[in-house]
């Protein structure tokens, strides 16, 4: 039988640092909170050169749409227009999202910042994120004096 050891304030430690990476991943540049109206389905996908991320974004302008890096975050953010509503026979129905959006991922210290592109087609936003060469470490000579 193990002998496991119990630490009641441990699990209250645990979620005062989940709920403060959550406040640090919604806070924006400015320190006030992204607020968003709906949030777009993400795949990300890790090839060995690269990860590559698509977010669906049907009836978004590439011209709305925002992407920034700070401190090892990706954050994309944007806006879709609503369009003009037609009720006939007092009928209305409306299923699909408009709005603000705001979405924010932690990117691995492999990420290459500088060589990040993005594409936007058929509602489609692809963001390539390129590796960069693994950093290997150096070997230092010790001399004599």
């Amino acid at each position: 039988m193990a002998i496991t050891r119990y630490e009641p304030w441990g699990l209250l430690s645990q979620l005062q640092r989940e709920l403060g990476r959550v406040r640090d991943d919604m806070a924006t540049e400015e320190g006030a909170f992204a607020v968003a109206e709906w949030a777009p389905a993400v795949d990300i996908k890790e090839e060995e050169d690269k990860f590559v991320l698509h977010a669906d974004l049907p009836g978004v302008k590439p011209e709305a749409i925002e992407i920034t890096t700070d401190n090892g975050m990706l954050t994309i953010k944007g806006e879709k227009q609503t369009e003009a509503k037609v009720e006939k026979e007092g009928y209305k129905r409306v299923e699909r999202t408009h709005g603000s959006f705001f979405r924010r991922f932690s990117l691995p210290d492999t990420a290459d910042l500088g060589a990040i592109t993005a594409v936007a087609k058929d509602g489609v936003l692809v963001v390539t994120i390129p590796k960069r060469e693994a950093v290997r470490p150096k070997k230092i000579a010790v001399s004599a004096e």
